[in-house]
């Protein structure tokens, strides 16, 4: 009745302000005899208040105000508004005389910073809970030692404990002790041995992890080199991340342990781990998956994405995150088992390993959770690595003996190919010699034919050339003819008009006959003008190749032909010019030929401009604003030069343009060109590796472009 009483007001004191503190009683019942430890942050008899006062140390106090509060129960909703909580706990405990005459220690585990007394006296303070004006210090619980408090059996003691707790920085929804689930070791009651368990725990742990994480990066990069070495093997590739993200799991491991890492380290380290052991569960399904030959299916991509999913629920979803990422690896394991029991009639050889590796794995997962130890933990860590190990192995030995069968293939083949192809050959060479016999007697037709086509086409362009030379010869000729005959007639008259006696009428006929004489005498020159162009046209050149200056040979024939023109007609009148580009060189050309080029189109742009400027005379308005120019231009372009010889003259109309390099085409008239010209320029350019272009706007201008390649012809 008494107890029931007792729990009723225990249950009712709260609601009235106050609090009174009962004792716990500690027997050796309560005792962890593995580690000789008592954890005392979860059972009841605890008290609480907030805000800071030495005198809540002392033994007897009034306890007025303090509330009934166990340290797993503390939250962030007793912190200010700067997410700081300054409180203290107090309890009282007997130690029962069943727990013999050995000593007793204290030690705190959170990470808090601290003050702990025992019946008023200040046996230690862990960090610095900002009472001596320096800054707020938490301290890292792992591997901490007890605390020589000198507890006996027999005896009741009031401990008070003063503390400074933060919010946590990543998981701003809990306080920093609560966040990593320390407080349920907020205190613990110590015996003689539990710190030398816990120094041969710190010894165990930083054994086993050290070597878990140099054989996890060993592994690591022995697959990497394997994957580089054979890139197209995507099992390895997935290895190569498996191993590496187990690799960072322990290295984070590794780095918690360190006492010297403070809370915003450590919870880092935490998510790092959290994230590497997510990602390794995940990397573990898929080299399941693809060492299977199995495909990765929508659904299992969605399994996936959700597994992402919830490796952030830290932060989205913390009270619920243990649970559901607990969930959701038990569910990876079974989709593990799925695959490996609807892929168990197909496995074979270097697969087996992989499946007795997860085996081994998912049994010392188990252990892990039943047993616990660093030992089990150890072999957890690499069980799963070292499978793929002896995969890798296995799997290149049934490479090697999947290239030396498929080698004493290819060999064997290689022997009756061999005996085939020898037999090939002789039909080959047999048909290669019938073949040559009729190449050779058909290349002899060839060339005959050749030799045919060649005198063929030689007749036919004498024949043209001839047509064309007669046709432009049978005009002056038949005004020789015509005039002689006049002359003749004339001659008759002459003498008939002389035996009158007529002199008036002798002089006017003895005046025609000598008009007639002229004008046989100007068509006997066309006609020996086209003569002579011909034996130029049709004239191989002797000419040697010479290097010369393409920029002066151009300006001397340019003031040759302007002068030429000038001692001719008194009345011609034109400007010329030039831009040449200094920096091109020599080449070899015949300068003779080339010049006769230049000659040609500079004298046909001269008499272009003058005919223009004739026909600009007679408009009084187009006389004012005409002016006649020449000029000339060159340039290196695409690794040619290239010459331009522009004047402002009539342009050649458009539909006579094609035909301006056809022998004895010519726009000029009667007894002014012969029309070999520019036919003698084309061909000149073509001999010396070029091209002659021309563009050109009726009544603008005319420009005709030489362009020559830069010693192409080393001869």
């Amino acid at each position: 009745m008494k107890n029931i009483i007792k729990t009723i007001l225990l249950l009712f004191l709260p609601f009235f302000g106050w609090a009174q503190n009962s004792i716990i009683n500690v027997t050796a019942e309560n005792f962890n005899k593995e580690y000789d430890s008592y954890s005392l942050g979860d059972v009841g008899g605890w008290v609480f208040h907030q805000g800071n006062d030495t005198n809540w140390a002392k033994k007897d106090i009034d306890l007025s105000g303090w509330k009934i509060l166990k340290p797993t129960e503390l939250s962030l909703k007793y912190a200010d508004s700067t997410g700081r909580v300054e409180a203290w706990f107090r309890v009282n405990i007997k130690l029962d005389s069943s727990l013999g005459n050995k000593l007793f220690g204290i030690t705190l585990n959170s990470w808090v910073a601290s003050d702990l007394y025992v019946n008023g006296e200040l046996v230690t303070d862990d960090g610095n809970t900002s009472n001596y004006e320096k800054p707020f210090r938490e301290v890292n619980p792992y591997g901490k030692l007890s605390y020589h408090a000198n507890l006996k059996a027999g005896e009741v003691y009031t401990i008070a404990i003063h503390f400074m707790d933060y919010k946590s920085t990543l998981s701003p929804s809990k306080l920093r002790s609560e966040a990593l689930g320390n407080l349920y070791n907020f205190m613990v009651l110590t015996g003689s041995k539990y710190d030398i368990y816990a120094l041969e725990r710190i010894k165990e742990n930083s054994i086993f992890n050290s070597i878990s994480l140099s054989v996890c990066a060993i592994l690591s990069l022995l697959f990497w080199i394997l994957f580089i070495q054979n890139p197209t093997e995507k099992n390895l590739r997935l290895i190569a991340y498996g191993t590496t993200s187990i690799t960072i799991t322990f290295f984070s491991i590794f780095q918690m342990q360190y006492a010297s890492v403070n809370y915003n380290t450590y919870e880092i380290w935490t998510i790092v781990n959290a994230f590497a052991g997510n990602l390794s569960f995940i990397f573990i399904l898929l080299i399941i998956v693809n060492i299977f030959k199995r495909k990765v299916t929508k659904g299992l991509k969605i399994f996936i994405v959700i597994y992402f999913i919830s490796l952030f629920s830290v932060f989205l979803m913390p009270a619920t995150s243990t649970i559901l990422n607990s969930t959701l690896t038990g569910l990876l394991f079974i989709v593990c088992l799925y695959y490996i029991v609807t892929s168990w009639k197909n496995l074979k050889g270097a697969q087996w390993a992989v499946v007795v590796g997860l085996l081994i794995f998912l049994l010392l997962l188990i252990g892990v959770y039943t047993f616990g130890g660093p030992l089990i933990s150890f072999s957890l860590a690499l069980s799963f690595p070292l499978s793929l190990l002896v995969y890798v192995s296995m799997r290149f030995k049934e490479i090697i003996t999947e290239v030396q069968h498929h080698a004493n293939q290819v060999l064997q083949l290689s022997e009756e190919k061999k005996e085939q192809a020898l037999n090939q050959q002789k039909i080959l060479q047999e048909e290669v010699n019938k073949q040559t016999t009729e190449i050779r007697t058909t290349l002899d037709h060839l060339k005959a034919t050749q030799s045919q086509l060649i005198q063929s086409e030689k007749m036919a362009s004498l024949g043209e050339l001839t047509a064309g030379i007669a046709h432009e010869i049978q005009n002056p000729l038949n005004f020789v003819n015509n005039f002689s005959e006049i002359n003749t007639e004339l001659i008759d008259e002459l003498t008939s008009e002389a035996e009158k006696g007529d002199l008036d009428e002798v002089k006017v006929i003895a005046k025609d006959i000598k008009e007639n004489e002229e004008k046989i005498k100007l068509h006997g020159n066309r006609a020996s003008s086209i003569v002579k162009g011909m034996l130029e046209h049709s004239r191989n050149t002797s000419g040697k190749k010479e290097l010369t200056d393409i920029n002066a040979l151009a300006d001397e024939y340019l003031k040759l032909a302007y002068h030429g023109l000038r001692a001719k007609d008194k009345s011609f009148n034109a400007d010329f010019k030039t831009d040449f580009e200094e920096s091109i060189p020599k080449i070899k050309i015949v300068p003779q030929d080339i010049g006769r080029v230049f000659l040609n189109l500079i004298n046909n742009a001269f008499y272009a401009c003058n005919e223009r400027s004739r026909n600009a005379v007679n408009e009084k308005q187009k006389a004012e604003s005409y002016k006649p120019i020449v000029e000339i231009r060159s340039k290196l372009t695409d690794g040619k030069i290239e010459i331009s010889i522009i004047d402002n003259g009539n342009g050649i109309p458009k539909e006579i343009k094609e035909k301006i390099f056809q022998p004895f085409f010519t726009t000029k008239p009667t007894g002014k060109g012969t029309g070999l010209g520019l036919s003698l320029a084309y061909d000149i350019v073509k001999a010396h590796g070029g091209e002659l272009k021309v563009n050109t706007v009726e009544k603008t201008g005319t420009e005709f472009i030489i362009q020559l390649p830069i010693n192409k012809d080393k001869s």
